[in-house]
């Protein structure tokens, strides 16, 4: 079962990320090593683990979709930003809820 949970993250995860701006490029990896070191740590259930992982894989097909026609607005920013600080939330609370991987 670890292993086929290790196998999925690293799948979604190898997936090239390029950034919208040189101020978000950190954040794909940053939300990546929370979300392996909650696995390592059992703070996050396998349901956990991969809600979040779809929550960070449908940031980064916004953000390709908003580079798709060559120029990000204003308002797509805003929206990938608002998207960002919504996963990072929800891993906060999926790793300090009472659940635990047994």
């Amino acid at each position: 079962m670890k292993t086929k949970i290790f196998a999925l993250l690293t799948f979604l995860f190898c997936v090239s990320l390029t950034s919208v701006n040189a101020q978000t490029a950190k954040t794909p990896t940053h939300e990546r090593q929370r979300i392996k070191q909650g696995v390592k740590s059992r703070e996050l259930t396998g349901r956990e683990t991969r809600t979040l992982a779809m929550q960070q894989k449908d940031i980064h097909q916004d953000k390709k979709e908003a580079r798709s026609d060559g120029k990000v607005t204003q308002a797509e920013r805003r929206h990938i930003k608002k998207d960002k600080r919504k996963g990072s939330r929800s891993i906060y609370r999926e790793k300090h809820n009472a659940r635990d991987r047994d």
